[in-house]
């Protein structure tokens, strides 16, 4: 690497993926850590859409041939993908990696994981005339991958400061629209069983409102996989406006609603189809997301979550025929 590009881009700074966008201007961000080798590719497929075309090429070189980019000087990569030596470690350090000699080594790790015998992902898309097993088996491969890569990518630094605030939170209000708003209403019936409050408004107007009413003490969580949904942006930017925790889960960890983020979880998806729209493989990974966030903060509010769900489970039982916990 030469010099000047070590000048420019040589140390940790602004936003990477996994990071937080707005963290810096409450302190809250955590600064993140580089992606283990095996997420790597989760990452390209994660941020590879929101990336320019020239840094698309040097993501995707990464992803193909991790073994022979490895090999590689800052320079010789940059004359591979037929892009510049910064273009190189900005898309380093867009997949979350400090600088291009992390990448390296996480490209050379991940070489060393395919050839113990890894193969690497496919992606299959569904055909119309697809028999219905077919449909059955791409699907659940897609699923499994989409968690697997959600998994890999997932900032537990971040993971642990949301829980830490929606455990101690007053209330938590939460924002989702369409599929989004399915996963909003999953997480906040999951809070509502331990005993916490917890809003899912359907009203973009009524989230907005509810919103005003938010300060310091409180979580405002957002969940949106382009990251660019105004019905979600809008009412999470006045809770932070009001001091209140801010927490984004998407797909797009440089989208307008991390800009309002104290915290952001990073979500990834399947490659869309005619017959499989994202909204399908998102949900998925924001469900997992939300299971962590849940299970998170039952641990640390054991004393009070354990009573209350039994005491839910017990209320609900004559509704499923069953008597008493099993």
């Amino acid at each position: 690497m030469t010099d000047e590009v070590k000048e420019t881009f040589g140390s940790p700074g602004g936003r990477a993926a996994g990071g937080t966008a707005s963290a810096g201007r409450r302190g809250a961000g955590s600064g993140g850590t580089p992606p283990a080798p095996g997420a790597l590719a989760a990452k390209v497929r994660t941020l590879a859409p929101s990336m320019t075309r020239s840094m698309q090429r040097v993501a995707e070189a990464v992803a193909h041939d991790p073994a022979g980019c490895a090999a590689l000087t800052v320079t010789g990569l940059a004359e591979l993908t037929g892009t510049s030596e910064a273009t190189v470690v900005r898309t380093a350090r867009l997949l979350g990696y400090p600088g291009y000699r992390d990448l390296r080594l996480a490209l050379a790790g991940l070489a060393a994981q395919q050839q113990s015998g890894r193969s690497p992902a496919i992606t299959t898309d569904i055909a119309v005339d697809d028999p219905m097993a077919d449909v059955v088996a791409k699907l659940a491969y897609d699923e499994q991958q989409t968690l697997a890569d959600t998994a890999a990518g997932l900032d537990t630094v971040q993971l642990g400061a949301a829980v830490t605030a929606l455990a101690a939170a007053r209330r938590t209000d939460v924002y989702g629209i369409g599929a989004s708003g399915l996963v909003a209403q999953d997480l906040t019936q999951k809070l509502l069983r331990i005993g916490l409050m917890a809003h899912a408004p359907g009203d973009p107007h009524l989230a907005v409102t509810n919103a005003v009413q938010l300060r310091a003490g409180d979580v405002a969580l957002a969940i949106t996989h382009s990251g660019s949904t105004g019905d979600v942006i809008e009412p999470l930017r006045v809770a932070f406006e009001r001091g209140a925790t801010t927490v984004a889960i998407t797909g797009r960890p440089d989208s307008p609603v991390t800009q309002y983020a104290d915290h952001v979880l990073t979500t990834s998806t399947s490659r869309e189809s005619e017959l499989r729209p994202a909204a399908m493989s998102s949900r998925t990974s924001q469900l997992l997301v939300v299971d962590c966030l849940f299970v998170g903060v039952a641990q640390r509010t054991y004393e009070s979550a354990a009573p209350a769900l039994a005491a839910s489970y017990e209320a609900l039982a004559h509704r499923h025929g069953v008597r008493g916990r099993p």
